[in-house]
């Protein structure tokens, strides 16, 4: 059974549920600023889309640079896709066009999955006899290289049984989120190193992969993946994206597979995104004068007092009202420059601690 992987010892049961405490934590506070996307925002997001499309494609053995494919997504209406890497190019665009505008209505079938296979490979004439349908011949995952080289990563799920284990983990995935008893990241970890150890289509399994993380993190409300690319630190990772594959692979259809390198690697990487999300809205910061004088002060009289309660920094700064003190709270917090702890009236403000 697919959930007989999830068992791990003490050690590495601990480190998972600090990961996906920390990822949850910027979750929770990335809602608050993300409430009303601002001109800067929207530049990430259109940053983290182009360097997606780069990195997932690139991955599998393109070529194009991510200054090349912003220019072929600008002159998109004339431009011909002459060469292959120019169509999976403009299909991973499309299709993660499609997800970010309609993940909501997106449901985790079959049907679903071959729609968007499908539209991956829309303008792969090469693809075009077996897109959107199950694979009939046995494939492989295959690592391909700066240097073009490749290398077998691990065989996979054979064509006959493919259905059956597709069916399988669809059910299996759709169960553990309804139930609510999985942590929604966890599930999501299994359902991509189960994915991509089935390889259900004759091509193009790692970049619907990468697009189904990204589909499966919205529906769970995991916003911020929009503005800094997963696949981006995933390429930049390549060589531990597939080692922590291959730790699970070697041990498939065996009572001793476990996943907890893989998943690791997922939460790691993750982990990475939310902190260079918060870096890069830090230096947005620094830009120009974004705390009113309210908060400025504020955020003063944290750094001077702390750890400090509320009540305390109302009767600290008496000239404004305690309602506009616990917004301003509240909006420090998910601007990352002070962090909360504990909750109702034993919460505390600290300053925001830095991470190495």
């Amino acid at each position: 059974m697919i959930q007989d992987k999830l068992q791990f010892n003490f050690l590495v049961t601990q480190r998972i549920i600090q990961k996906i405490a920390q990822i949850d934590q910027f979750k929770g506070e990335w809602k608050q600023l993300d409430k009303d996307e601002n001109k800067y925002l929207k530049e990430l997001r259109k940053i983290a889309t182009l360097q997606s499309i780069g990195s997932s494609t690139r991955i599998e053995g393109s070529s194009m640079t991510d200054a090349e494919i912003a220019t072929l997504i600008k002159n998109l209406k004339i431009a011909k896709l002459q060469t292959r890497d120019e169509q999976e190019v403009v299909g991973y665009y499309d299709t993660l066009e499609i997800l970010i505008e309609q993940y909501k209505d997106i449901d985790l079938t079959l049907s679903n999955l071959h729609s968007l296979h499908n539209l991956l490979l829309k303008y792969s004439s090469k693809d075009e006899r077996h897109r959107g349908r199950l694979k009939e011949l046995t494939n492989k995952v295959v690592a391909t290289y700066p240097d073009g080289t490749t290398r077998v990563i691990f065989n996979t799920t054979e064509p006959y049984l493919t259905p059956k284990e597709m069916e399988e983990l669809l059910q299996w995935t759709n169960q553990a989120f309804s139930e609510g008893e999985i942590h929604p990241l966890i599930i999501i970890g299994t359902f991509i190193y189960e994915f991509l150890s089935i390889h259900p289509y004759q091509d193009g399994n790692g970049r619907l992969s990468r697009l189904l993380t990204n589909l499966l993190l919205l529906k769970s409300d995991y916003k911020f993946v929009l503005y800094v690319s997963l696949e981006h630190i995933i390429e930049s990772k390549k060589k531990e994206y597939y080692q922590a594959l291959m730790d699970g692979q070697k041990d498939r259809y065996k009572e001793t597979e476990r996943i907890h390198q893989w998943m690791l690697f997922f939460l790691d990487s993750l982990r990475e995104l939310t902190l260079k999300l918060e870096q890069k809205v830090k230096e947005y910061r620094k830009l120009g004068s974004y705390l009113n004088e309210r908060q400025k002060e504020i955020l003063k009289y944290v750094q001077v007092n702390q750890p400090v309660k509320m009540v305390q920094v109302s009767n600290g700064l008496p000239q404004y009202a305690q309602a506009s003190i616990k917004k301003d709270l509240q909006y420090l917090v998910a601007a990352f420059e002070i962090e909360k702890i504990g909750d109702n009236r034993g919460t505390i403000y600290i300053i925001k601690k830095q991470e190495s």
